[in-house]
């Protein structure tokens, strides 16, 4: 993981194939146009980075054009921001940017909306546009978005290998007396000092706190032979990577590593699982069958696994497809996703492993290789 090996960011000609894919979407699905607000998928069409705000920033693509929509005092900042080429239509303070919005789409076309524009943008259209006009284009976003290309991909990678790494150092340095919040800030310095990016979340619990999935709020401090579980991430080139490792450091109690041994051994059910053409929900079916047939759940019970079994991964830490009960998305190459049927023992212990697979044309691959065992967390 050196500056010599980081892979390239997303090309241009790139984001000009997903619009161009995009189209081809809208036509299918009947949509004139379709309106990005300040999200990343504004990112992932148009290479525009701007963050969400009470303003409108976002683009209208129609079959023939790019539009950025932006306050007009904002308008020269987005010039100097790496972008496609397109028009700006700026709208003053005072000005109803819906208005503007009504007025690029035309009398009787119809526009998709992503799906992430904040309710205030939606109302407002709604008031501008009739509602037989409007319709909710995020299927069509999530679709091109779920699928990663190969420079995707590496970027995901390269990631992936700096959080390993980072988990490897603080596998190293958690002693009895040290704090979470330290660890928490170790993480974060460790991700900027290998890629440049902090951390773009952290989870560091201990002991009974690591029944809690997404860990408590209160500092807490190691103490020898505590349970340990670390959940973190970093961005690179705009994509996330996002790892999850449980330990101790002592001799494992039987029932930890009881414990230890069927999470692993479900989550290497969700990869045996995961076939080109599979549905997603079935490998949340695969942990539930293992978790089952050692006697804890059935389905959300505890102990056991009490969500899905994992999400998909890329710009967004959270993304399509969705390991859950009811997503009959077939899995296809491309797509990737995190592996963490978590088990959790209420007010004893949770133990969640999570590595990140995706799919190739044969079938899955890790982005990193599971750990090892309970006091091994690494291969």
């Amino acid at each position: 993981m050196t500056a010599d090996t980081r892979p390239s960011a997303i090309s241009e000609d790139e984001r000009k194939g997903r619009i161009s894919r995009l189209r081809a979407a809208m036509q299918a699905h009947g949509a004139d146009a379709l309106l990005l607000g300040s999200t990343t998928s504004l990112t992932y069409f148009t290479g525009l980075a701007w963050h969400p705000s009470e303003r409108l920033v976002g683009a209208l693509i129609t079959a023939e054009s790019l539009t950025y929509i932006a306050p007009a005092f904002e308008v020269s900042k987005i010039e100097t921001l790496e972008r496609l080429d397109g028009d700006i239509a700026p709208w003053q303070e005072h000005e109803d940017v819906a208005a503007l919005v009504a007025k690029l789409l035309g009398e009787g076309r119809t526009l998709a909306l992503d799906d992430v524009l904040p309710l205030f943008v939606h109302s407002a259209l709604a008031r501008r546009i009739a509602p037989e006009r409007l319709s909710d284009g995020g299927h069509m976003i999530s679709e091109l978005r779920a699928v990663k290309s190969p420079a995707e991909i590496a970027l995901m990678q390269y990631a992936m290998g700096v959080t390993h790494e980072v988990h490897r150092r603080v596998h190293a340095m958690i002693q009895p007396g040290i704090r979470a919040s330290e660890v928490v800030r170790f993480i974060d310095q460790s991700h900027r000092a290998l890629c440049g990016s902090g951390s773009s979340f952290a989870i560091c619990s201990f002991g009974v706190a690591t029944a809690l999935p997404h860990g408590v709020d209160h500092d807490q401090t190691y103490a020898e032979g505590d349970v340990i579980l670390v959940d973190t991430g970093t961005i690179v080139g705009g994509y996330q990577s996002d790892m999850t490792r449980t330990y101790v450091k002592a001799e494992p109690s039987a029932e930890f590593a009881r414990i230890w041994g069927i999470e692993r051994e479900a989550q290497q059910a969700v990869f045996d699982a995961a076939r080109p053409g599979v549905p997603a929900e079935t490998l949340d079916e695969a942990a539930r069958r293992v978790i089952t047939a050692h006697g804890l759940g059935p389905d959300y019970r505890l102990p056991g696994l009490p969500h899905r079994a994992g999400h998909g991964l890329g710009m967004d830490i959270h993304e399509a497809p969705y390991i859950v009960r009811g997503n009959t998305t077939p899995l296809s190459p491309g797509m990737c996703f995190s592996n963490e049927p978590m088990i959790v023992v209420p007010d004893r212990f949770g133990v969640r492993l999570e590595d990140i697979i995706h799919m190739g044309e044969a079938g899955p691959i890790w982005f990193t290789e599971p750990g090892k065992g309970p006091t091994e967390p690494f291969a």
